[in-house]
């Protein structure tokens, strides 16, 4: 079964790390964020993926090649016009009577897919949000769905369209998004999949639900940090550091030096990152970075960053230098 897997996202509000690596490749728990979401596609059987790429989209591809064995079809998007644009842009590389899944690149989720891919009928996740004006949310009875609609103004419902969605046919939604993108039909200025998907439900195509309660953000640094925190929960470290304190849950990776450190909890130290004389909890420190001498909470710290200093809260990106006197 065919995946469309869009990442063609800047990610604005995770800069500065993703002036120089795209919001998808940022390491938690131990492996960059589109490899949670692989890791669950290829469990649940997906076996060929099509993924939306744009800003700093080659190092995507050379990632997921690298890291994966299954067929791959990148698409560039050059314009963002939306996420319906997006995924009509993949009609080309979809066979019209096959079933199709969607997924948010941004989207780490903790649901068992293979019933939702046998389920037989189109069916969206959702989850119950505080504030609903942010999402495209549905409208129920029972499972089944009624009614969709994009970031209302007025809450209408609190079940919030998370990221996943499966089609039973992939020529009734590649035929409603024609029908919007011919029409120029934009909600709050782009093509929302949401309106297509009400499209075809308008035309008689039936939807349900199935509940995402492990819904993960990763698109600002603190729900990042919070998405981090949540992965590793499971983690225990096994290899011993001696002159060290570790507190788990944690993440090192094995090409990581740790000396003289209290690690933990909720830490992630990516590949060859060398730590000394430090203490770090609740943090993500990119590969070979080097950090001493200092003490780190609720911190991001780049890839190829150096820190040393004392007690600090620190949100820096690629490649920077800083020294705290």
């Amino acid at each position: 079964m065919k995946a469309i897997i869009p990442v063609a996202g800047v990610g604005t509000r995770l800069r500065p790390h993703t002036f120089s690596h795209p919001k998808v490749l940022l390491n938690v728990a131990g492996k960059p964020i589109i490899g949670h979401i692989m890791d669950k596609l290829i469990d649940a059987g997906i076996d060929e993926a099509i993924v939306i790429v744009g800003y700093l989209g080659n190092m995507i591809e050379e990632w997921l090649v690298k890291h994966y064995n299954i067929k791959f079809t990148f698409v560039t998007q050059t314009e963002i016009l939306g996420l319906a644009h997006a995924v009509w842009m993949c009609k080309p590389y979809v066979i019209d009577d096959e079933p199709l899944f969607i997924i948010l690149g941004d989207t780490i989720f903790d649901v068992d897919l293979q019933p939702v891919l046998k389920s037989g009928h189109s069916t969206l996740g959702v989850k119950e949000v505080e504030d609903p004006r942010r999402f495209g949310v549905a409208v129920t009875d029972g499972n089944e769905i009624l009614k969709l609609v994009e970031k209302p103004d007025t809450p209408i419902s609190n079940l919030a369209i998370v990221g996943l969605y499966f089609l039973q046919q992939a020529s009734s939604l590649f035929a409603s998004l024609d029908y919007l993108i011919a029409n120029k039909i934009k909600t709050k200025g782009e093509y929302q999949l949401t309106d297509a998907l009400q499209f075809m439900i308008e035309g008689g195509e039936k939807f349900t639900t199935f509940p995402v309660n492990g819904w993960y953000d990763c698109g600002k640094p603190e729900t990042l940090l919070s998405t981090n925190e949540i992965l590793l929960k499971n983690n225990v470290s096994i290899k011993v550091y001696p002159g060290c304190i570790i507190n788990d849950p944690v993440f090192i990776a094995d090409s990581a030096i740790v000396e003289n450190a209290i690690i933990g909890p909720y830490t992630t130290i990516g590949e060859q990152a060398v730590i000394t004389n430090t203490i770090i909890r609740n943090s993500i420190i990119g590969n070979e970075a080097r950090v001493g001498n200092i003490m780190l909470d609720n911190s991001i710290v780049g890839n190829n960053a150096f820190i040393t200093g004392s007690s600090q809260e620190i949100n820096i990106g690629d490649y920077s230098e800083i020294r705290v006197r």
